[in-house]
């Protein structure tokens, strides 16, 4: 795993060769800078960046809230406070910090917060990784000659700290959950967050087919329809799964099929 760039912020010259010294027995991190005062640290993180800094708070020019403020809370990387002050602690929180060291700390303190701030930045990592899963493995299929619209091939499963890749045609069928949709597949079913008409827009319309308000199904997993009462069927799957076809969305469903039912 590529380690974690961690920065070192602090005026005092002793302080960061303690933190240093606390660091450099860690495999997973890697200091890229030292910075005697804010001014160094935010062009250091403009233009190199970060996954983790240890921010001293009290600097002149600059302090630590100053860094914060000129990149942005949104923008900082995983930030641990130093400083020798308690009575910044809540600020230092309203900013989003991890942790907080106050001056003088033990070393199981020190890697206490260290532990914290590591697994922030894989989760952070992870959901990088996730987004770029949902950007360029999401698969659309590619357009067609006329600017047809392009529909989703994969969609990204996230569970238990895993990414998976589910083929959208082995979704038999679709059931909405507020604002998420359940995924059945076979025996398994998975949760994605989104809008069943968000992900109805990027279904193949050939291919998936709302039959209700809450259950979109994949038509070719149908098996038959059977008639109940007041125009509504039940739809029966290979699998002998039974979803009611409601009576508003019959006519969706016929023109699809190009056939009365």
């Amino acid at each position: 795993m590529e380690p974690i760039h961690t920065l070192i912020v602090d005026d005092e010259p002793a302080a960061r060769n303690g933190i240093r010294h606390l660091l450099r027995t860690d495999p997973d991190v890697a200091v890229i800078a030292e910075c005697r005062n804010g001014r160094e640290a935010v062009q250091i993180l403009r233009r190199d960046g970060a996954d983790l800094v240890f921010l001293d708070v009290q600097m002149p020019d600059l302090d630590g809230f100053g860094v914060v403020r000129e990149i942005g809370a949104a923008q900082m990387p995983v930030v641990v406070f130093v400083t020798a002050y308690d009575q910044y602690a809540l600020r230092a929180f309203e900013v989003h910090a991890l942790d907080y060291l106050l001056k003088p700390f033990s070393d199981e303190r020190f890697h206490e917060a260290l532990n914290r701030a590591k697994a922030q930045v894989r989760q952070g990592r992870l959901k990088e990784l996730s987004d770029k899963f949902a950007d360029l493995l999401e698969g659309r299929e590619e357009a067609v000659p006329g600017g047809a619209a392009r529909h989703l091939r994969r969609l990204v499963i996230k569970a238990g700290g895993r990414i998976s890749l589910l083929p959208v045609r082995d979704v038999e069928w679709l059931e909405a959950e507020g604002d998420y949709v359940r995924l059945h597949v076979g025996k398994t079913s998975h949760v994605i967050r989104d809008t069943m008409k968000a992900l109805e827009a990027q279904l193949d319309p050939t291919r998936f087919v709302r039959i209700h308000r809450s259950t979109i199904v994949n038509i070719e997993r149908v098996k038959e329809f059977q008639p109940m009462f007041k125009g509504e069927y039940v739809v029966v799957l290979f699998d002998g799964t039974e979803l009611s076809l409601s009576r508003g969305y019959r006519d969706h469903l016929e023109a699809m099929l190009g056939r009365r039912i």
